[in-house]
């Protein structure tokens, strides 16, 4: 059995933390969301549906993981992607592999929609 040197676990480390960030369906709509431009979180709250402590808690996330900024205005806070051009090439390039592998990750019994995962 071979090793894997220490800064390719580092690598794999990171893109796995950045993977699982993205893979909250509500950070994901956040996401899509901010890609239209800044939002306050009542904007998000709304357009997404879900409480406020909910969208601050998955912003908090994004933000810890250097997906999305705030700037304060007033005393709201106005949210945006970090790294717009980045970030909107990678869902797209997601968007271009669901469309090659169809059904495949949907049916996935391990992570798709009837997995317990």
């Amino acid at each position: 059995m071979t090793s894997i040197p220490v800064d390719e676990v580092s690598a794999l480390t990171a893109a796995t933390c950045m993977f699982r960030s993205l893979g909250d369906p509500a950070r994901l709509a956040i996401l899509r969301h901010l890609a239209l431009g800044e939002h306050r979180v009542v904007d998000l709250t709304v357009h997404i549906g879900l409480a406020q402590s909910t969208v601050s808690a998955h912003l908090a996330c994004l933000r810890d993981c250097g997906l999305v900024v705030s700037r304060p205005e007033g005393r709201a806070s106005m949210w945006s992607l970090a790294h717009s051009a980045e970030l909107l090439e990678l869902l797209a390039a997601a968007e271009r592999l669901l469309a090659a592998t169809g059904d495949a990750v949907t049916l996935c019994p391990a992570y798709g929609e009837g997995s317990s995962r």
